[in-house]
C-alpha cells in the first residue's frame, strides 16, 4: 500500500470525485508551485468507492466557487501542526462571476471587454445551469 506522510501545515482537498482531482490540480496551478503538493488518484473510499485527494503543504487561497463548479462533493481541511483545525464543505455556487462565458453570442458580456459576466443558479430538468444576469440566457458551465 502506498503511504503518504501527513502534512504539517496546509490544506487537504478531500472527497474529490474519482477522476476530477487532476482538473482541480490544474485549475489551482499546483504544477507551478515550489512547495510540496500531492495528487492522489483512485484512493479507496468507503463512502464513494474511490476518490481523489490533493494535499498541499502550504496555506493558499482556494476559489470555493470554482471548486463547487468542478465537484460539489469536495471537503476542504485546513491543517495546523498535523491536526485538522477547520473543515469546509464545498457546494454548487448560487452566483458565478467571470469563470465562464454566456452562450449567447449577442450578449453584452461577450461583446464589451469591460463587462465581467455574472450568472445566477437556475436548476432545470435535473441539470445545473446558470442564467446570465445581462441577457437571461440559460448557460451551462464547463471548467
Amino acid at each position: 500500500m502506498l503511504k503518504v506522510e501527513s502534512i504539517h501545515n496546509g490544506i487537504v482537498i478531500d472527497h474529490i470525485t474519482q477522476g476530477k482531482g487532476k482538473r482541480i490540480f490544474d485549475r489551482l496551478n499546483l504544477g507551478e508551485v515550489d512547495y510540496p503538493v500531492v495528487l492522489l488518484r483512485n484512493v479507496p473510499s468507503s463512502k464513494y468507492g474511490k476518490k481523489d485527494i490533493i494535499k498541499i503543504e502550504n496555506c493558499i487561497d482556494i476559489d470555493m466557487t470554482m471548486l463547487g463548479l468542478i465537484d460539489p462533493n469536495v471537503t476542504i481541511n485546513i491543517i495546523e501542526d498535523e491536526k485538522i483545525i477547520k473543515k469546509m464543505k464545498v457546494k454548487i455556487p448560487e452566483e458565478v462571476q467571470g469563470l465562464f462565458k454566456c452562450k449567447n453570442p449577442r450578449c453584452i458580456s461577450n461583446t464589451e471587454a469591460y463587462i465581467n459576466p455574472v450568472f445566477k443558479l437556475a436548476k432545470s430538468n435535473g441539470t445545473v445551469e446558470y442564467t446570465c444576469e445581462y441577457c437571461e440566457e440559460l448557460t451551462s458551465y464547463s471548467l
